[in-house]
């Protein structure tokens, strides 16, 4: 169990309020922190300019600081990807990517995003990046796969933490939420639905607060059955995405062993009662491991599969390679066939642009590196 905490960031406006009412100040001096933290996005309490010295001073004297990560190193890939190892108080820490105009992921969503993904031209639009964000520190779904499933898991992340990842790669880009589209997506380090109650805490926070729209959120997870239904309830939340990776039982296991748990037909079953918005589409996404799970007769296992899954699309990964992973990348013309045979069935299939595979930022590549 983790200490009570005393960072600011990731206290709800009604928090905030029960706060300074502990401190006797007026409640509308919720509001002005409220705005400072999300909206202003600050890095201390010095940078608050609407609240008077005295209040900043008793807050400092209760151990109250705003809580941002440390940049402990930063990496830029050569295609512009970034990627951030933040350090928390404890000593842990985790990765977040920023990649300039995204890796594809949200194409034919069914969101302004998705719109925004798929190829256009003539039209630049405005500008738009993606910040991949970590939800654990470590992982235990332990996808044989993935880097971070090396790690194990550590801890889970609080509402604040998560939110301050985003903050800290808004404020070193220097982003004008309103000016500049940007897009999550809680596909970093960890099972976001393993830390779910923090995870759909930040996602409110991030809403209402930072002023990033729910329908430019995806969250992913390997499978947790019975919170894709909570998440479907949910009157504030981001888009779905599914990690199946496989296309029958004995490979999904050997690849992801929770399948034991909850198999590809309970998957299955949670996602086609999952209510979708208008033109949203649920995506489930598959990573390609050269003969692995990439032939033709998995495509059409696949396409099998998601007959009966309403509004679904695919998105394809090629394997981003690890030290201590025993896979390899398929060839481009094996993901391409693969795409093929979904969309010649009529799902709609894209491939995810690898971003930062030298700096081990890419899909799967997450593992705390620090060179």
């Amino acid at each position: 169990m983790q200490p009570p905490t005393t960072q600011l960031l990731g206290l709800s406006n009604q928090e905030l309020t029960e706060l300074v009412k502990a401190l006797v100040e007026p409640p509308f001096r919720a509001k002005q922190l409220y705005q400072a933290l999300y909206r202003e996005r600050v890095s201390s309490l010095g940078e608050v300019t609407t609240l008077p010295a005295e209040l900043k001073a008793k807050l400092a004297d209760k151990g109250w600081e705003v809580g941002l990560p440390e940049v402990e190193k930063k990496f830029t890939s050569v295609d512009g990807t970034v990627r951030y190892l933040l350090k928390y108080g404890d000593g842990q820490s985790v990765e977040t990517v920023w990649m300039p105009e995204g890796d594809g992921g949200e194409a034919g969503d069914g969101s302004e995003a998705g719109d925004e993904e798929l190829p256009k031209r003539g039209s630049r639009g405005r500008s738009r990046a993606t910040i991949c964000i970590s939800s654990q520190v470590g992982c235990a779904v332990n996808c044989q796969f993935c880097m971070t499933a090396l790690l194990g898991l550590k801890r889970n992340l609080t509402a604040g933490e998560i939110v301050g990842q985003v903050i800290v790669a808004l404020n070193d880009h220097k982003v004008d939420v309103q000016k500049k589209r940007i897009n999550l997506v809680f596909m970093g380090q960890g099972e976001p639905f393993h830390n779910y109650d923090n995870f759909i805490k930040a996602v409110r926070l991030l809403v209402e607060g930072v002023g990033i729209a729910e329908s430019r959120m995806t969250v992913s997870t390997s499978g947790i059955v019975p919170r894709i239904g909570d998440l479907g309830k949910e009157p504030i939340r981001p888009k779905l995405a599914i990690s199946l990776n496989a296309s029958n039982d004995a490979a999904r296991t050997k690849l992801i062993p929770i399948n034991k748990k909850w198999n590809i037909s309970s998957l299955l079953e949670a996602a086609k009662q999952f209510p979708l918005r208008r033109r949203e589409k649920l995506t489930f996404e598959y990573v390609l491991l050269d003969h692995e799970n990439d032939s033709p007769e998995h495509a059409r296992e696949v396409v099998e599969l998601l007959r009966d899954v309403p509004q679904a699309k695919v998105n394809l990964i090629a394997w981003n390679s690890g030290p201590e992973i025993p896979f390899a990348t398929p060839s481009d013309a094996r993901v391409q066939a693969f795409q093929q045979i979904l969309r010649d069935a009529g799902i709609p299939a894209f491939i995810r642009r690898p971003r930062g595979r030298d700096i081990y930022a890419a899909c799967g590549q997450l593992k705390r590196t620090a060179s």
